[in-house]
């Protein structure tokens, strides 16, 4: 049956897919190994502008895709994953600015990844895929934004692991950068952070059906993977979200608390989540991805100071964290805003009472999406401003 699709939605999308790369020229990354060819899948919403300054890059976390709003079908009952913020006069307007959005290398909505063919093997990578880092995924990112004739993005913009990858962008690529909007993320993950990851990929890797990643074409390790989910889920959300939501309320409404068959309504909501993962997510992405999350430091990386990385960057920058966020806690942020101002940018900070938790920077919020959209007005304004004077 057919949804009646909202007004301010961007409607019904398609998936495209962008390929670069060959033996002969393949995309180095950090590990020192090659990768090629490489296919990006990603979605736009809106139109280039004629001066091509209206390109806004979005920039997905952990789990996400490149079907960040509108809908596949006319019967589709998940728009894209930040719906929320990215359509006609929302904060991402789509009648002003041109969105675009890929899925990374390594992940498995359609770009490569340990699930694709092995161009040598011509069965999937498994665990020959190599290792890719944050940096790998942008440099991924600039290949197809060339391709779309792009040469300076109004701004790029996301949350958690997206926001890691804006504030490499801006770094690596600072010339074809304008802006940079950062939410609820960091310069470098937390040992919490690391421990957390890696009791999920422990999950996995011990699942019988894992193989040693070698599970294609046979029963995928979903338990472990499940597991995983449940496990990173509860980092997103806070002590007293879950106990608004749950409290200590079982699902039965006759419970037999001396049964394991007895559910807590917040265990049975971690199931849920598990069980709606393994069917929409590689076990070996997530892996991969939550490797890359792990080893991405700045810090380390600019000679073990966050002033140093942003040195030479000549991005305008909106840092946003949420108060209740424990995961990327507003501390970090702070750390990133510091970092910037010692060095004399251009940077505005707001930290946002809430009790949501992490996932916050997915759910509506009217503060941070005035926020977005006054920024992006006010960083169009000026870049056309410059542009018309330069014609």
């Amino acid at each position: 049956m057919n949804r009646e699709i909202p007004a301010d939605s961007v409607g019904l999308v398609k998936t495209k897919y962008f390929t670069f790369g060959s033996e002969a020229k393949p995309l180095k990354l950090d590990s020192g190994r090659e990768l090629g060819p490489v296919t990006l899948a990603y979605e736009t919403y809106g139109r280039l502008n004629r001066k091509k300054t209206n390109a806004v890059l979005i920039l997905h976390a952990l789990s996400g895709s490149a079907h960040a709003a509108g809908y596949h079908s006319p019967d589709d009952k998940n728009p894209g994953w930040w719906e929320t913020y990215i359509g006609p006069g929302k904060a991402f307007d789509t009648e002003k600015y041109f969105i675009i959005c890929s899925n990374v290398i390594g992940g498995c909505s359609g770009s490569t990844g340990p699930a694709s063919e092995n161009p040598l093997t011509g069965k999937p990578y498994a665990l020959d895929f190599p290792l890719v880092t944050i940096d790998d995924m942008v440099r991924a990112q600039k290949e197809l934004v060339d391709s779309l004739g792009i040469e300076k993005l109004l701004s790029v913009a996301g949350g958690s692991m997206g926001g890691m990858q804006a504030l490499s962008w801006s770094i690596q690529y600072s010339e074809k950068v304008n802006s940079v909007i950062a939410v609820a993320t960091s310069g470098l993950v937390s040992a919490q952070a690391i421990a957390f990851n890696e009791v999920g990929r422990q999950a996995i890797v011990t699942d019988p059906n894992w193989n040693g990643g070698s599970y294609y074409g046979d029963s995928i390790p979903a338990t472990g993977l499940s597991i995983a989910r449940m496990i990173g889920h509860i980092t997103y959300l806070s002590e007293q979200n879950l106990h608004d939501r749950f409290g200590r309320n079982f699902q039965d409404a006759d419970p037999d608390a001396f049964s394991f068959n007895t559910q807590y309504m917040v265990g049975s909501y971690l199931r849920h989540q598990g069980d709606k993962f393994v069917d929409r997510f590689d076990a070996n992405s997530y892996l991969y991805i939550t490797r890359a999350i792990d080893m991405y430091d700045l810090k380390k990386s600019h000679g073990n100071s966050l002033i140093e990385a942003f040195e030479k960057v000549t991005s305008d920058y909106m840092i946003i964290s949420f108060t209740s966020d424990w995961l990327f806690p507003s501390g970090m942020s702070r750390d990133i805003v510091k970092a910037l101002r010692s060095n004399g940018k251009n940077v505005a900070y707001t930290d946002i009472e809430t009790d949501k938790g992490h996932d916050s920077f997915l759910l509506p919020s009217d503060t941070m999406e005035d926020i977005i959209r006054n920024f992006l007005k006010s960083e169009f304004n000026r870049i056309n401003a410059r542009h018309d004077k330069q014609e």
